[in-house]
């Protein structure tokens, strides 16, 4: 069943989802990173559709994280079970599934056991191998910097923030603050360092034959986490793909290069 606009609650077994709902139209479902929740997604799209009538958009907290509750979900299998209950209670429909860093990860998981709910695809930084760092990622290279403003930040400010953010700047540090800091103040931290497994127990890009879905890849040339080289190699199964590799923006392009970030989602989107 449809929700309507606004918050609310969602129940699965003995996990809750905590979501949000906007605008009206082709539904879209976002997936945020890992210890992330969704106001990384929120944030960042919500500019896309100011001007915009013709997409409804659905913003979770993936389950232990933020402020859904994970009940007894160990894996990115029974996460996965969630989500898709998840999205044909509350999605009710055929959609566009937009998936950050673990959340592109977990999109083609969706597509892989369910392709027949799904429109297309946004992939932001999207995760390849599960785990940190792994495959051909970029070391931190600093593309810009006001030495000045760092100086101002208190440490813990400052080491979070340059960890792998590579433009450094007042702007670019009051999304982070806004997006990304205040996410990860408030994760079950000894959920997902000691109990969540990220990984699936298939292969999520094994498929059977290329998926012809339409499908926009966004990357950052300096991505610290998840290499714009091996999100490339994903294209052999998204023929139907536009990709595009932003330089000067790293692992959260989307804070760092948020107009070039936005333009290239209206394009692809029509709107």
């Amino acid at each position: 069943m449809k929700a309507g606009n606004g918050m609310a609650k969602y129940n699965y077994k003995d996990s809750e989802i905590d979501y949000e709902i906007y605008g009206s139209g082709k539904t879209i479902l976002f997936l945020h990173g890992w210890s992330m929740d969704k106001r990384i997604m929120r944030n960042s799209f919500e500019p896309v559709f100011e001007n915009s009538t013709e997409y409804r958009r659905i913003y979770f907290d993936l389950p232990g994280m933020g402020v859904s509750k994970a009940g007894s979900v160990v894996n990115s299998d029974q996460m996965l079970d969630v989500i898709y209950n998840f999205a044909k209670e509350v999605a009710g429909e055929r959609f566009i599934i937009a998936g950050e860093s673990y959340g592109g990860y977990l999109a083609r998981g969706f597509h892989k056991m369910h392709p027949e709910m799904i429109l297309g695809f946004i992939f932001l930084c999207p995760l390849v191998f599960p785990g940190s760092r792994k495959g051909r990622y970029e070391p931190l290279n600093v593309m810009e910097k006001d030495e000045g403003f760092l100086a101002s930040l208190s440490k813990e400010e400052y080491d979070s923030f340059t960890y792998m953010n590579v433009v450094l700047t007042k702007e670019v540090f009051e999304r982070y603050k806004t997006d990304i800091m205040s996410a990860l103040a408030i994760q079950n931290w000894d959920y997902l360092n000691n109990v969540l497994d990220g990984s699936f127990s298939f292969d999520v890009d094994a498929l059977d034959e290329p998926c012809r879905l339409p499908c926009l890849f966004i990357t950052g040339k300096q991505d610290t986490e998840v290499g714009y080289k091996d999100q490339f190699d994903l294209m052999r199964n998204f023929p139907n793909a536009t990709y595009c590799a932003i330089n000067a923006a790293g692992h959260n392009l989307q804070i760092e290069q948020p107009e070039m970030f936005r333009s290239i989602v209206k394009s692809w989107l029509g709107i």
